[in-house]
């Protein structure tokens, strides 16, 4: 991907910094945001799995401080495999996520595979000096996390038919929780930057941001909410193979002591519908958390840590 060209556009903000969604200048006081995700199922219900991918593919509008306009649904299906019902249940649960956050599914395309694949493109709009990027990160701006971590090994020990109900309960939960009101709450608490924690985890999404803003990222480990059972995964070794890349990728710029090595696991777990990771200037986060507790479960968010003066993109546990 390192080969790719940095798109180069004068309507394009932000291409560079490998935002969550693309940005597109229309006029001096309208943007529009556009995003796609797809991914293959990670619950049995299809109604869920489409419900849980609108909210995924959703997240990358919110993270940008943006409104959402409409989307177009994508799909691949092995159609000897999967009934035309099943493939209706997706879809429509995928439409049914998007109606909850006040958008249509306008359209889409569909093709054939040998697994199913979900997902939408988004459309939204935002006013151009808006926009919450994730590069305008300050050091000394507190970092505060939006959902608990630990969907990928829930979702692991649902595979192979080991994790308990509330495990899976509480996991869907907040899968299928829209990033709708933390994005609202953080434009009116003027946060400096943000995105939202998915396949890469915590450790990557948090190094990203980080690095585009020109600073260092320390996280407080006892502080980051989990989901139920995320331990108990990790323990038993129901880890996804993207877990393992992940963590040895953060490696290369994260440090942490061996006692901090089970959070430091479950920091580079990979998250499906995770939440947002907001930098906020320290005189507004006490205000955002207190906004967030009005509209978020008491347990599923947090201050994290924050930004501090170092090397651009390093990241350490404390």
């Amino acid at each position: 991907m390192r080969e790719l060209p940095v798109p180069t556009h004068p309507r394009l903000i932000g291409g560079e910094a490998f935002d969550d969604a693309a940005v597109y200048r229309v006029r001096e006081d309208l943007a529009l945001v556009a995003t796609v995700d797809i991914f293959t199922p990670i619950v049995d219900d299809p109604r869920t799995y489409g419900a849980i991918a609108a909210a995924n593919a959703l997240s990358d509008i919110y993270a940008m401080g943006a409104q959402p306009l409409f989307a177009l649904a994508i799909g691949a299906f092995p159609r000897e495999k999967l009934s035309l019902e099943v493939m209706a249940e997706i879809m429509c649960g995928g439409a049914e996520k998007a109606a909850e956050a006040g958008l249509p599914v306008a359209g889409g395309h569909t093709i054939e595979n040998p697994e199913p694949v979900y997902g939408l493109s988004v459309l939204g709009e935002a006013h151009p000096n808006h926009i919450v990027r994730n590069s305008g990160g300050r050091p000394g701006d507190a970092l505060i996390l939006t959902k608990p971590l630990g969907t990928g090994l829930i979702c692991t020990a649902l595979r192979v038919d080991r994790a308990r109900a509330e495990w899976i309960e509480a996991a869907v939960d907040a899968m299928l929780r829209l990033n709708r009101e933390a994005s609202e709450a953080m434009r009116r608490h003027a946060a400096s930057a943000c995105t939202d924690i998915t396949g890469f985890g915590l450790l990557v999404h948090a190094h990203e941001l980080a690095q585009a803003s020109g600073c260092a990222a320390e996280i407080a480990a006892d502080a980051v909410p989990l989901l139920p059972g995320a331990r108990e995964c990790l323990a038993a070794g129901m880890t996804a193979g993207g877990l393992l890349r992940n963590l040895d990728h953060a490696r290369r710029f994260a440090s942490w002591s061996p006692e901090r090595d089970e959070p430091a696991r479950i920091f580079a777990d990979p998250q499906t519908s995770g939440g947002l990771l907001i930098a906020v200037p320290e005189p507004h986060a006490d205000g955002l958390l207190a906004d967030l507790a009005q509209v978020l479960p008491a347990i599923s968010f947090a201050c994290i840590g924050r930004l501090a003066a170092g090397p651009p993109g390093s990241v350490t546990l404390l």
